[in-house]
This record gives structure tokens, sequence and C-alpha cells, in this order.
């Protein structure tokens, strides 16, 4: 049954244009386009690669994913930069394989709270900064809301930006603590498209590839600023009870669905 798996997965890929290059127990590495690639990772968790002329950037880092240092070499031998979207476990939970990585410093209290073993240094980036590939650079947008440090990179050169938990995978999570406004989402929800129109940006690669299987478009998003102010001003479709439960949100979260987004809240924390 799983060998029956892997060949529809691949045979998916090759039908939409796409190449897998690697895969292991843990992960598959799939090329998009020209200097890019998603890793997706066996308990739906994902990385994505890209590579310009003289350095490569590993865009989160998955959970338990063995000898992902080694791993990346495999698709790039560039030095590599290492930029956390933000600080949860599924997206830095391998950053003890990398000397240093990159994040906002929003996510400090995360830092706390969830306690990942790290002895390495860990650097701080703002809205704003752009990171040099060569021949390509990778814009930082500051996107608080899902977490308070939660960044975009946007990379202008493809047209393309990747978005981790910032605007969710079809479903956002605002239950969690440390607990954001729905204004702080609304805005970086504008923030984004403002972006997306000046930048020329297209392409949004969410956190949980594996998921959706494809890039999302400008109107994802804004289902999604419409779906938020919605919230606010008490014109959402009605919510329904979201039963998974986490141990650092809301224990009776709700969750509200409109076009293609879905917000999963906690009633208490909205304002």
């Amino acid at each position: 049954m799983k060998n029956l798996i892997l060949f529809i997965g691949v045979l998916f890929c090759s039908q939409l244009g796409y190449s897998q290059v690697f895969s292991n127990n843990d992960l598959s590495i799939t090329q998009l386009e020209k200097g890019i690639w998603v890793v997706e990772t066996s308990d739906n968790t994902t990385m994505y690669i890209i590579e310009g002329d003289k350095k490569a950037m590993l865009i989160d880092v998955g959970t338990k994913c063995k000898d992902l240092d080694k791993v990346v070499k495999k698709i790039t031998d560039k030095p590599l930069e290492v930029v956390l979207t933000h600080f949860h476990p599924d997206h830095a939970g391998n950053i003890a394989y990398f000397d240093t990585v990159y994040m906002h410093e929003g996510d400090t209290a995360l830092i706390r709270m969830l306690k990942i073993p790290y002895n390495g240094e860990i650097e701080y980036v703002l809205d704003g900064d752009e990171i040099d590939l060569g021949n390509r650079k990778i814009e930082v947008i500051h996107t608080p809301g899902h977490t308070p440090g939660s960044i975009v990179l946007l990379d202008t050169k493809t047209s393309s930006c990747f978005t981790g938990d910032a605007f969710g995978s079809g479903q956002v999570w605002l239950q969690l603590e440390p607990h954001s406004s729905i204004d702080t989402y609304i805005r970086s929800c504008k923030i984004m498209l403002a972006k997306m129109n000046s930048e020329g940006i297209t392409k949004i690669y969410c956190g949980h590839y594996p998921y959706v299987k494809t890039a999302f478009d400008k109107s994802y998003l804004t289902d999604m600023q419409n779906l938020a102010e919605g919230l606010k001003n008490g014109t959402a479709p009605e919510a329904r009870p979201y039963e998974v439960k986490v141990s650092i949100g809301s224990q009776n979260p709700m969750i509200a669905t409109l076009g293609q987004a879905s917000i999963v809240f906690d009633p208490e924390h909205l304002k």
C-alpha cells in the first residue's frame, strides 16, 4: 500500500510538471520550478529550498527528519541560510542540525515556552530585511497573527512567496498562545495583499504543502481578509466548534469558513 501511495504521488507531481528528486523514510523533495524545491515530510510538515547564484535558503526545518543538513546538501552545495517563518515545533523542530537560524524576535516568547533544544545562534530579522542569495533577493515581511513573530518570505524573481502558517494551508490557527487580536491579523492580510500587488507576487507557497499540493493565489488572501473582517464585525458565516485541541491554545476554539479560507479562533480573544 505504501508503495502504491508513493507511486500515485509521483504520478500526480509528474502530471503537474514537477520532478521528485529525492526521498527517504522521513521526507520527499520535489522541484517546483527553477531554483525552488518543496520538502514534504512523513508527518505533513513542509520546508522549502531556494537557490541563488551564491547562496541557498532553507525555509523552516520540520519536526523529526534525520540528518536534515546532509539531506539539503543533496539538493544544493551552496552556503545555506536557514530561516524560520515562526517558532512552532513543526517548523523549528530540527534546528539542532544548523549552527545559525534566522527568525523574527516577535517569537522569543515561544522560544521560552516550547524549549526546543538548541545550542546554536539565533539571529533576528526585521520587516523589510533582504537576504541576498546572489541574483536573488528574498524580502522579509512581518505578518503577525498566527504567532507574534510570523514572517513571509518574498521571492520576486519567481513571483512567489513562502508564508509558513501566517495565512494557513486552507485554515489559519489564531487560537494559539500568545494570542493576537483579529485587528492584528486583518492588518497582516492587508499588508500581504498590498505586497502581492506591488511586487507582482502571484504564488503563495503555504506552510503545510502536503495538504494542498499547489500554490494559492491572491484570491485566497482576499477570502482570508474578508473572513477576518466578518469575524470582527459580526457578519462572518456561522462558526462551529473546532475539535482539534492543542496544549498552547484555547480549549474551546471555533472555526468559520468563507470561500477558500477558514479561521480557527478563540471567541474570547477576537478583540
